[in-house]
């Protein structure tokens, strides 16, 4: 059975990119897309999938609020932010008081992927900027 992740971003290239890197990997499959938090938290309930990545700036519930809504229900759904900005220590804490598991930055793909087998493996996953410690 291949591990199924909800992706929400509100920007449909991303959200393309997205799948693409993910299902590169053998075992993953992407089994839903959310345009928005809220939406993500909707999608979340109907499709039950085993991980999600949330992006943190979307219209109508952002990625922290929906991350509250969801570990609030679902506590066992591992969720990673996904951001444009750099993973601050406060943007960290931010995360992990809502629900994240990890946080990384859009910038590159390679953290998207080590974030996403982190947390499959149990473990947390937030990749720091450098400059914030």
């Amino acid at each position: 059975m291949p591990i199924r992740i909800l992706i929400a971003d509100d920007d449909s290239t991303i959200r393309r990119l997205l799948r693409r890197l993910l299902e590169d990997h053998p075992d993953w499959e992407v089994c839903g897309e959310a345009v928005n938090g809220a939406d993500a938290v909707a999608k979340i309930e109907h499709l039950a999938p085993d991980l999600a990545v949330l992006d943190l700036g979307m219209p109508q519930m952002n990625g922290l609020q929906a991350a509250r809504e969801i570990y609030k229900a679902h506590p066992q759904i591992p969720l990673i932010l996904l951001t444009v900005q750099e993973v601050s220590n406060q943007l960290a804490e931010e995360a992990e008081s809502a629900g994240f598991r990890g946080a990384v930055s859009k910038s590159t793909g390679r953290e998207v992927v080590q974030g996403v087998e982190a947390l499959l493996r149990n473990e947390t996953f937030f990749c720091l900027d450098a400059s914030s410690n």
